[in-house]
């Protein structure tokens, strides 16, 4: 074993700032998906196209669909190690399906029947309704609408992929030479200022496979189908992997503490050449015409994107571990909280972008006003429904206690 290994308990205040990354993961899956209907695009990719599309909103979901779900995946894979070693094999699996799997049969028809009333009444617009006239939402398997949720289905499946590795490695490798081994070079590759690089060689050639593939599309996500895609098992299954290795020997999170600024610099530069580029190759209005074949300006896209997703994943996690490493009261909560708001909010968001899309308004306040008034009735559905009760404990695995203050104060988390 790796001297480095299972130091977690000695460094316990970091948890916070990961904690923190995961729920920020989250969190910002509402505002990309409040960005949507704004997004310049032709032809028309979501259930409504807004009447004032906006270039910064565009650059804002670009953004966040780089990192966004390989930090999270990230994550996945660095918490799941610790509560395997924490519960052990069978409570581990015990949990997970009651924390993952439970809040996927459960919320999956709660929140597919209003989002399929809010595709109908988009329809009834010039600009909304169905992206393909030949495409349903009906379930037809192995064609499946998993929706937003089906980060839950891929999570079931890494679960179950690295409890078989596991078992096949400590099996095969009694004498543990092998995970020393692999411990080495992990650690070496994430002391190396071009770790990202070297990480980014799977999706990377995952993307330079696909034909049809362009940035601004990111890892194909595996939202329509019970079958998961290749590049979604390569992209998030590489995260998932990271974290867990990183969790063998968390001392390596300095590194991306150290680089935190180094880091952010380079993926706010290739997020923006990576988004220009992507305007070109989709001939977005107002793009510049290159004098490059498509097949060549698709390759460096390649070797801008792949980079990109990693330098953007570590310096989220940095600046994470430089500034949120301590505990705060609102932080938790919103990481409690974020889980059930991520679960619930699609339906929300969707018939706001659909009531605001024929205003005129400008792109940006119509933007604001989707999470002014769709955040505020979700926290409180949190506070009220969830955090003191039963589904608390389902989805946060613990039900948080009401105190009350001394002198009459009020009941608090």
């Amino acid at each position: 074993m790796s001297p480095l290994t299972n130091i977690v308990p000695s460094a316990p205040e970091r948890l916070h700032a990961l904690d923190a990354v995961r729920a920020l993961a989250l969190l910002l899956g509402i505002v990309l998906h409040a960005t949507l209907s704004f997004v310049p695009a032709s032809p028309r990719f979501w259930i409504i196209q807004d009447t004032h599309p906006s270039l910064v909103l565009g650059l804002l979901s670009f953004t966040i669909h780089v990192f966004r779900m390989t930090t999270f995946f990230l994550m996945a894979g660095f918490f799941a190690r610790m509560s395997f070693h924490r519960r052990g094999p069978w409570d581990f699996v015990k949990d997970r399906l009651q924390r993952i799997g439970l809040p996927l049969v459960i919320a999956w028809p709660l929140v597919f029947a209003p989002m399929a009333l809010v595709v109908i009444w988009a329809s009834g617009f010039p600009n909304g309704g169905l992206t393909h006239p030949t495409s349903s939402w009906l379930p037809a398997l192995p064609n499946f609408p998993l929706t937003h949720l089906w980060f839950l289905y891929v999570l079931l499946e890494l679960y179950v992929a690295m409890l078989l590795l596991r078992a096949a490695i400590v099996w095969l490798d009694a004498s543990g030479t092998f995970r020393t081994v692999l411990d080495r070079l992990f650690a070496r590759i994430m002391r190396n200022p071009l770790a990202p690089l070297v990480l980014a060689i799977p999706i990377g050639v995952a993307f330079s496979l696909d034909q049809r593939w362009i940035s601004a599309m990111g890892v194909r996500t595996p939202d329509q189908s019970l079958v998961t895609n290749a590049q979604a098992w390569i992209g998030f299954g590489t995260a998932f992997g990271v974290g867990w290795l990183l969790h063998r020997q968390a001392d390596l999170l300095r590194i991306l503490e150290r680089r935190w600024l180094w880091n952010l610099l380079a993926a706010i530069g290739l997020i923006l050449i990576s988004y220009l580029l992507a305007g070109v190759i989709t001939s977005a209005p107002g793009a510049p015409r290159l004098p490059f074949r498509s097949d060549t300006l698709r390759l460096v896209s390649v070797m801008l994107y792949a980079p990109a997703i990693w330098i953007a994943t570590f310096a989220i996690i940095g600046v994470a571990l430089r500034f949120m490493s301590g505990f705060s009261p609102t932080r938790r909560y919103l990481a409690d909280a974020s889980y059930w708001l991520y679960l619930i909010h699609m339906p929300i968001v969707m018939a706001l972008q659909v009531a605001l899309s024929q205003l005129d308004w400008p792109g940006l306040v119509k933007f604001d006003m989707i999470l002014i008034v769709a955040i505020p009735p979700m926290l409180a559905s949190y506070h009220l429904l969830v955090r003191f009760t039963f589904i608390g404990v389902v989805l946060n695995g613990r039900r948080a206690e009401k105190r009350i203050l001394p002198q009459g104060g009020i009941a608090t988390a």
